[in-house]
């Protein structure tokens, strides 16, 4: 395996976090003290190409490869502090469009694809319930059959750009009857189809700038061409989604750990104590080199997800690693951050606390640590 990065690559990643650290951090703390979207630079990252970058060209995507896709959202994390942003941005893009291209019919496709990729657009991934998270199998959301498409019901929570999005990929069971099992269905429901209703936006400890929210079926009908895929195929859908999300989402912590790491060996270098560097102090210059060790260590794990991937080969075992890895170690290097900060790291007036209430986030989206640990677990027979 060689990840030794192509010229063009180096050219996106540089390209990436100029665009990023120019463009994308005015007036970030009144937005994440006050919970709001940026839509203007969404459309800037949009017209930059990042929610294309995984596209096929025919639908106004770049059609980039995984690891090259990897590598400008590793970028886009580092050069962008609105975490919230960076989190949008990927959820549209794995949770959304990549279903869309690997199972859309070429209607679907066409419909919506370009929009997505162009911001006029901008999709939300429903399947979590209030009852049901972790556990897919307890979904109550309901698809019944009805002359020329299906009628849902069902209310889903904690779903992603909800409350701004223009349409929901949601997930629902048909019941077939006939002894057959129930079937797990995903369908696209735009804003506007009547009996659906995007919630207002549920108030969250960190990614504030990311709105979270319901999505409500009130006997809402939609035709047979709103169903993504086959009668069933639901699982798969959110399987193959869950497996891009775990490597390219965390792409974007990658960027942000270094961001931390680089903003702690400038602190610590420039704050004296007991008259040297606090850099100098043994415990002072463990916690940043642990802090490098993790990046690189989840840098390689990323960008075996992304070559084998490119191989054509399943990467359920390792994009799990990956998350698992990438998403704790995000969260140490934060608290890490905070501690060698001191109290200046727990004031508001630092980036430090934002970043420590928005790292904690991902262990427990994409899947939980603990459903990571359970999917590696089964993987290796147990």
């Amino acid at each position: 395996m060689d990840f030794e990065l192509s010229a063009d690559q180096l050219e996106l990643r540089d390209a990436t976090r100029a665009f990023a650290r120019a463009s994308l951090n005015d007036g970030l703390e009144q937005r994440d003290h006050e919970g709001q979207f940026p839509r203007e630079c969404w459309k800037q990252c949009a017209d930059f190409g990042l929610l294309g970058l995984p596209v096929p060209s025919e639908y106004g995507g770049q059609g980039q490869d995984l690891i090259t896709t990897t590598v400008a959202m590793e970028a886009l994390g580092w050069g962008c502090r609105d975490n919230g942003l960076v989190f949008s941005l990927n959820a549209q893009m794995w949770a959304v469009q990549m279903p869309i291209v690997h199972y859309g019919s070429e209607a679907q496709k066409r419909e919506w694809l370009p929009r997505l990729v162009s911001g006029e657009v901008i999709g939300a991934h429903a399947i979590t319930e209030p009852d049901a998270g972790s556990d897919v199998m307890a979904l109550a959301t309901r698809a019944e059959r009805v002359d020329g498409g299906y009628r849902l019901n069902g209310q889903k929570t904690f779903s992603t750009n909800a409350p701004i999005a223009d349409l929901a990929l949601a997930f629902a069971y048909v019941e077939r009857g006939d002894g057959k099992p129930r079937a797990l269905t995903a369908f696209l429901v735009p804003r506007g189809t009547q009996g659906v209703t995007f919630g207002n936006p549920i108030p969250k400890m960190g990614l504030r700038t990311s709105p979270m929210g319901e999505v409500i079926f009130e006997d809402c009908t939609v035709p047979e061409s709103a169903r993504l895929g086959p009668e069933g195929a639901g699982m798969r859908i959110f399987n193959s989604a869950m497996e891009w999300e775990r490597a390219c989402i965390f792409a974007g912590h990658l960027g942000a750990m270094e961001r931390l790491l680089e903003d702690c060996i400038a602190y610590t270098r420039k704050r004296r104590q007991f008259g040297q560097p606090i850099a100098k102090f043994e415990g002072v210059a463990g916690k940043i080199a642990d802090m490098k060790v993790a990046i690189e260590a989840g840098r390689f794990l990323l960008y075996r997800v992304g070559w084998l991937t490119g191989k054509g080969k399943s990467a359920v075992l390792e994009s799990a690693i990956a998350k698992l890895f990438v998403s704790e170690m995000h969260s140490r290097a934060a608290l890490d951050a905070l501690q060698l900060h001191g109290g200046y790291g727990y004031m508001k007036e630092y980036p430090i606390e934002r970043e420590v209430r928005d790292a904690l986030s991902g262990t427990l989206y994409s899947g939980t640590s603990e459903i990571q640990r359970r999917i590696i677990a089964r993987c290796l027979g147990l």
